[in-house]
């Protein structure tokens, strides 16, 4: 279902108890524009289709344990089809008096069908209802996001792959640190996907349990067959308390949390991005697709997206910090505050997949820059690790050859040259110890191919950290 919404027809102006559902012990309408202020329809009507799914489930079960009979489950399952049918179309009016979206739907079949659609309704409470809808609205938008978080990863790792021989500087507090490659940094980003994806899946296996049958607090005196709607419905298996199943939003949290980390993520990225097509670095070029210009000033190409997703965690944080809010002082079971779980956990939903997809488009779109990079990599004396490491190989104590190389530097910035264009006589007056061979790794090549091992910097790995990475994909 995604992000996608029924289209809201109309609203009834007009405020009457005859128009609820539950209006048998009330005397006056309720006010107007409480009617407005305690309304969910605007936008819990997107999960018609879960509503509806859940409703055809009920009617099943009902039937099978003698509540209903065949013929009345058969009207009311036609009737719920015929309307979510209305639905897709544009065809339907939601109706602020009938508060939310379970109320619009079950009126609308006892419109259609008459008064077997007011059975619908036994054995089950609002309470339930939208737990499980939301439940099945959040498994399947995990999917759609791990859909896309997917295809990011596959961008990602294809990109790593081509560029696993270009020379990049590695940083540290953003000063240069020591050369790694293009395709070994693009692969920590995809290192963090990959728990990502892992934390969704989790996630997703937790808030498949099923609520329906916990009716409003305290389950039903009718003998429903809770595991039957359960697995008409995919859940794994029932929950296992009625309180709890009404009053429960920990999946919901959870999720949240889960966006929040995949946003940050993103926002790392972003500032990366944003950093490296600035003419400050130069790292790389992202298509003109994916930027804009300024009104003022004709040279400029914004990398406007990177700086979106970066914002836009914010926004998804928030509604974290929100949803956290809302539960801390709630008593069991359920309470109205509960209503205001959906508005920040659908902008998230939106929020997230928009995010994924510009990404999953843009990033094997990126052109990198590769002879900056390399430039860039050659300053800051990026190999004086490599330096020191020689030495101690060379059996010299490694605190006593981080002073040696410290000296070196301190000669090179007196010379304003690197490491690599210090002769062999006076990097020996440094240390004895260095000989010819030291210039094979003071070059950035030679630096970065000398970490051959798994997880390192060495082209090599990084092509088999990369197809690695893609057989995981293809496994799940």
């Amino acid at each position: 279902m995604g992000s996608e919404q029924p289209p809201n027809q109309s609203d009834d102006a007009t405020s009457s108890t005859s128009k609820t559902l539950w209006g048998g012990r009330f005397q006056e309408p309720t006010d107007a524009f409480v009617e407005r202020f305690t309304a969910s329809v605007q936008f819990d009507q997107r999960l018609y289709s879960q509503d509806i799914q859940g409703s055809i489930a009920h009617a099943t079960m009902l039937t099978s344990v003698g509540v209903l009979t065949g013929e009345e489950a058969e009207q009311i399952i036609e009737g719920l089809n015929a309307i979510a049918a209305d639905i897709q179309s544009g065809n339907f009016n939601w109706s602020i008096a009938r508060e939310d979206v379970h109320m619009n739907i079950e009126a609308a079949l006892t419109e259609r069908i008459g008064s077997v659609g007011k059975k619908l309704h036994t054995g089950r409470s609002r309470n339930d209802q939208v737990a499980t809808d939301i439940r099945l609205y959040l498994r399947q938008a995990i999917d759609a996001i791990a859909t896309q978080l997917t295809r990011l990863q596959q961008g990602l790792i294809q990109l790593a792959h081509q560029e696993a021989a270009t020379i990049m500087p590695g940083f540290t507090h953003l000063q240069t640190a020591q050369p790694v490659t293009f395709g070994h940094h693009l692969l920590a980003w995809n290192a963090m996907l990959e728990r990502d994806y892992s934390r969704l899946l989790d996630c997703q296996n937790r808030l498949n349990e099923c609520p329906l049958g916990a009716a409003a607090l305290a389950g039903t005196t009718y003998p429903i067959d809770r595991a039957m709607t359960a697995a008409a419905l995919g859940f794994k298996k029932p929950t296992d308390n009625s309180l709890d199943s009404v009053s429960d939003r920990d999946f919901a949290i959870e999720f949240n949390a889960c966006a929040s980390i995949i946003m940050m993520h993103l926002s790392r990225f972003s500032e990366e991005l944003v950093l490296w097509t600035s003419s400050q670095f130069d790292f790389i070029d992202l298509p003109d697709r994916f930027c804009t210009g300024s009104s003022i000033m004709p040279q400029k190409k914004n990398p406007d997206v990177p700086e979106l997703v970066r914002g836009k965690f914010g926004r998804v944080q928030g509604h974290l910090v929100s949803l956290l809010s809302l539960m801390k002082s709630q008593p069991l079971a359920y309470n109205k505050d509960n209503q205001e779980d959906k508005e920040p956990l659908f902008d998230t939903v939106d929020t997230l997949l928009d995010c994924l997809n510009a990404y999953a488009d843009m990033v094997p779109a990126i052109t990198a820059k590769a002879d900056n990079m390399r430039d860039a990599a050659g300053k800051g004396f990026s190999t004086a690790t490599d330096l020191a490491d020689y030495l101690v190989r060379k059996g010299i104590p490694f605190r006593d050859s981080h002073e040696i190389v410290g000296n070196a530097v301190a000669k090179c910035i007196d010379l304003n040259c690197d490491l690599s264009e210090l002769s062999l006589e006076t990097l020996q007056s440094f240390s004895e110890s260095i000989d010819k061979d030291v210039f094979s790794i003071l070059t950035l090549e030679g630096s970065v191919a000398s970490r051959n091992h798994l997880g390192g910097t060495a082209p090599e790995q990084v092509k088999q950290a990369a197809a690695k990475a893609s057989d995981t994909i293809k496994e799940r």
